[in-house]
């Protein structure tokens, strides 16, 4: 394992941040940090345990009761210890009995990532024994202060999917269920119950909670309360097909406790993320991602597109590819805000002004989705967080609307026949998938469906033939069919339609019916793990002039590829800023032409090139470097299409690939269109493939000759 040298997060102490057991360490002190309360001055790393006269191993985390770096008495101030390094159960647990063995720690965790186990030492005996808590308590509380906590006091989670994924493997680890299908329908009912806590508060302390005293009873008074909140969840979405009558928690008193004892300290409605798609993606993602090209889509580009959208009260808002319901959701919370402080609706009573808001989402918020699944839970969603669940339907949106029925027919078709037409629409379409292409017989009825013929003029007409179709081609069409003269959408795309020679007919077919009024590049991390699709917002208003266009550039969005926070690096270090550009473009966004903008910025529709439409390709800031290397050097630089013009430099469609058995096994570099970035090639030594392969291209053996130094057009490039 190679080493990278760096500082602790906590500590500042030198560490290894590529060993696996060190990100499990630094991710668990940032939750110490924000979900717990414990600054950085109460925790230290590789703190020695001593045991008699013999000092023994480093302790992973220590928590200790204040902040006052002169109390650090192992046998008085140690009040929390976290162990990170034993990847087996059994190891982990028995170190960490040891470590609270021979010290004042009152409380320990176990994880490895991917599980977690809580000890607590019963401080008149000094019995350590597990299933006594579920969470670490938060600084200034006491262990009986676990599960106490008020309702105004619960937090947004800072990063929820770690936590749900840990539970997942804690539960498929140790519960009667074992398939994970069954096990998301129970982490979906629990969510709701916390949601509905959440939504009907009845006291002061939460129903949702688990404590101490729940284990010394067996979970006996827990399991009533979880209980009641579940039958209040089904009766109020009695006749929604969300769940039966007969539906109960089957998951045994312990992993409920589990469950509660992850999520009670936060609040899942003030979570910056849609919680209940997360814990669909979690437990039910072999089912949905990948499989179908269904994506949840990240909170903060669903954030970002209802900024640029601005939806206003009373608009009518359709996602005909809803999902769970997160950009619903956003949506309505986003409409709701703006009624707070709007004058029709402010000087109201907050009973009145509850029920205006449930009736609004009542009367504008539509969703469709072809996976019944999501469809129930984006409809128990909306039922719980703003009765908006009547307007949300199952069927597939790419039908012709004779062929929908139902409470379908009742949200996307008119009397007439014809589809309903609304204010916004704001939809992620399916992508990334083989299985989602549209078959040449049900795609002929758009006319994205069929094959376009490039004129000499450099424009397309459609043909006669229609042909199998990627999924999310034809929802543009049937997006702008739904979308109102002068309604805006917001639709994520693939990049390649932004800018790839045989897409430009899609590109001519949107110009032709909506001005493009801006595009967002995304980062590359959105979609990742399930889906390494680069991909773009594109925000279209119907039946408008083309002006100019606007363009927002988000490198990240404060995750990475695997859902973990990502922090800027700031002086070549790691720093505790979340490295999210999606902030800066919705700050930037009112005034696309301010200098003093890094993100966003605005393009002539007279300078657009070619009609491309990747952000990137316009940032000024991405080539600034290069600029200010040329006027040292004395460097002229030209694009490459000017080199091909000049008979420069020579192109094809079409070449050959290296065997891929070869790829990293030889000493002549391959370079791939990933290896050319930032005005840079770089060549991997990975991809290097033997002499005697390249030889083999050079003669024409993978389709078309290639030689040393040739550049080829398409995904695969080679060079020598």
């Amino acid at each position: 394992m190679a080493s990278q040298r760096g500082s602790d997060w906590a500590t500042g102490k030198t560490v290894n941040l590529a060993a696996p057991e060190e990100q499990v360490r630094q991710e668990f002190e940032k939750s110490l940090y924000h979900d717990s309360g414990y600054s950085k001055e109460y925790l230290d790393i590789e703190v020695p345990i001593q045991r008699g006269s013999i000092r023994g191993e480093k302790a992973d985390i220590v928590v200790y009761d204040s902040d006052d770096s002169s109390k650090r008495d192992q046998h008085r101030h140690i009040w929390g210890i976290v162990e990170t390094k034993r990847k087996n159960r059994r190891d982990g647990v028995q170190q960490l009995t040891s470590y609270m063995t021979a010290t004042s720690c009152r409380w320990g965790v176990w994880t490895n990532g991917n599980e977690i186990e809580f000890l607590y030492k019963e401080p008149e005996s000094g019995r350590i024994e597990g299933g006594v808590i579920f969470e670490v308590p938060k600084c200034g509380t006491d262990i009986e202060g676990i599960g106490a906590q008020r309702y105004e006091d619960l937090q947004p989670a800072s990063n929820l999917k770690p936590i749900l994924r840990r539970l997942l493997n804690e539960l498929y680890s140790n519960t009667n269920i074992s398939r994970r299908e069954k096990l998301g329908n129970e982490m979906i009912k629990l969510m709701f119950c916390k949601l509905y806590d959440e939504s009907n508060v009845t006291g002061i302390i939460p129903r949702f909670r688990v404590s101490p005293h729940d284990s010394r009873n067996s979970f006996r008074s827990m399991r009533e309360r979880i209980n009641e909140l579940f039958e209040s969840v089904k009766e109020d979405l009695a006749g929604e097909g969300v769940f039966e009558d007969h539906d109960r928690i089957q998951l045994e008193n312990r992993s409920v406790a589990y469950v509660v004892g992850e999520l009670q300290r936060f609040s899942l409605i003030q979570t910056d993320e849609d919680v209940v798609g997360n814990a669909f993606e979690v437990f039910c993602e072999s089912k949905f991602a990948g499989e179908k090209g269904e994506f949840f889509t990240p909170r903060e580009i669903v954030k970002t597109a209802i900024c640029v959208l601005d939806p206003q009260p009373g608009q009518t808002i359709m996602d005909p590819a809803c999902g769970s319901g997160g950009f619903l959701i956003a949506a309505i919370q986003d409409i709701w805000g703006k009624m707070d402080s709007h004058p029709r609706w402010k000087r109201q009573s907050p009973t009145r002004l509850s029920e205006a808001k449930k009736q609004m989402a009542k009367e504008t918020i539509f969703g469709i989705d072809k996976e019944s699944d999501l469809v129930r839970i984006a409809k128990a969603y909306m039922a719980i967080i703003g009765d908006g669940k009547s307007q949300i339907a199952q069927a597939n949106s790419l039908h012709r609307a004779e062929d929908i029925e139902g409470l379908a027919k009742n949200v996307l078709v008119n009397e007439d026949g014809s589809f309903k037409q609304f204010d916004i629409i704001i939809t992620n379409p399916p992508f990334g998938s083989k299985n989602t292409k549209v078959a040449a017989a049900e795609s002929k009825q758009f006319d994205l469906g069929h094959k376009w013929k490039k004129q000499s003029n450099g424009s397309y007409v459609r043909g006669r033939k229609h042909r199998s179709t990627p999924a999310q081609e034809l929802f543009i069409e049937r997006c702008l069919e739904l979308l109102k003269p002068g309604g805006k959408m917001a639709i994520i795309l693939p990049e390649t339609i932004a800018h790839g020679p045989s897409k430009k007919y899609i590109v001519q077919f949107i110009q032709s019916q909506a001005a493009i009024i801006a595009v967002i590049d995304l980062p590359h991390n959105t979609f990742r793990p399930h889906c390494n699709a680069k991909t773009l917002l594109w925000i279209l208003e119907k039946g408008a002039e083309q002006g100019d266009i606007v363009f927002g550039i988000a490198e990240e969005m404060g995750r990475d590829h695997l859902g973990k926070i990502k922090y800027r690096i700031v002086n070549e270090r790691v720093s505790d800023i979340e490295w999210n550009d999606t902030v800066y473009i919705r700050d930037e966004w009112r005034e696309p032409d301010n200098p003093n903008n890094r993100y966003v910025f605005s393009v002539g529709a007279d300078d657009i090139s070619n009609n491309i439409f990747v952000p990137r390709h316009y940032w000024g800031q991405d080539r600034s470097g290069l600029d200010n290397e040329a006027a040292e050097n004395g460097w002229e630089l030209v694009e490459f299409g000017a080199l091909v013009d000049a008979d420069i430099v020579k192109w094809h469609r079409g070449h050959g690939s290296p065997a891929s058995a070869y790829k990293g096994h030889g000493t002549v570099p391959y370079v791939r269109a990933g290896d050319i970035g930032n005005w840079r090639i770089y060549k991997n030594p990975k991809s290097a493939i033997p002499h005697h392969e390249y030889e083999r291209l050079k003669k024409g053996g993978g389709g078309s000759r290639v030689r040393g130094f040739d550049l080829c057009e398409r995904r695969k490039l080679s060079s020598e």
